[in-house]
């Protein structure tokens, strides 16, 4: 079954939302760039 990425990016834009954090923060807070978020919530 092939993972569905834009209902993950979907989850974790939500999720990150909820608690309030930026791109930016959710970023420092795993090691990745804003950037690479923005791509995980898009689904790329």
């Amino acid at each position: 079954m092939p993972l569905d990425l834009s209902a993950i990016g979907y989850q974790i834009q939500s999720l990150r939302k909820l608690k309030g954090y930026t791109q930016n923060q959710l970023g420092d807070f795993v090691g990745v760039s804003f950037q690479a978020v923005s791509k995980w919530e898009r689904g790329v």
